[in-house]
């Protein structure tokens, strides 16, 4: 009875082992055969790279929506900055009025207080406001530009028959070929198409 199962168990085993090694035979195989084909079609493809900073800083509509939204934040800023320095300067006539009891009664002294914390608010929320609506439209901007230059590179791709054009910014791409840098085509074909849709 021992014997029957000790060569159980030993044909089981021998059974595992043949079954790994045809296994791993199947996968070197297979590794094989599909290796070059991997190679050939990789070395087929037509790839192009468009550095992202080089593009922004000098496609002319990224540069004039920069621009402009520097101008409404610089905008925002003096706007705020106006109406802080009117409430630091009620705050501070305020706390010079309670030292010198300018006050008639601690009613009026109080409402005058209530005032100035509304006013506090009031800038708080115009503040919350105004960021708001300028990181909106910089969210649209950025969806503008986007599609701006991808409706250009499906075009330009059309004559140039590229399988994959790749975004290098900062060093996402560690390596490359400079022959393979479309960059400043891509950036001539933005500005002649935005300086035609000015006419």
């Amino acid at each position: 009875m021992k014997k029957i199962n000790v060569l159980r168990i030993v044909m089981a085993f021998a059974a595992i082992l043949i079954f790994a090694q045809c296994a791993n035979n199947v996968k070197e195989t297979a590794s094989q055969s599909t290796a070059p084909a991997t190679t050939e079609s990789a070395q087929s493809l037509k790839i192009a790279y468009v550095d992202i900073d080089s593009l922004l800083n000098n496609y002319k509509f990224s540069v004039t929506l920069r621009n402009e939204m520097l101008r409404k934040g610089e905008n925002m800023r003096m706007t705020l900055s106006e109406k802080a320095k009117v409430i630091q300067a009620d705050m501070e006539d305020f706390q010079r009025k309670m030292e010198n009891n300018v006050y008639a009664t601690r009613q009026r002294a109080e409402e005058e207080q209530t005032r100035i914390l509304k006013s506090q608010e009031d800038y708080a929320r115009l503040e919350q406001r105004l960021v708001n609506e300028l990181s909106a439209e910089e969210q649209k901007n950025n969806l503008i530009l986007r599609d701006s230059i991808n409706n250009f590179l499906k075009d330009y791709n059309v004559a140039n028959g590229y399988d994959l054009i790749l975004s290098r910014m900062a060093d996402n791409i560690l390596l490359a070929n400079e022959a393979l840098d479309i960059t400043k085509e891509v950036i001539d074909g933005l500005n002649d198409r935005y300086a035609g849709s000015d006419k």
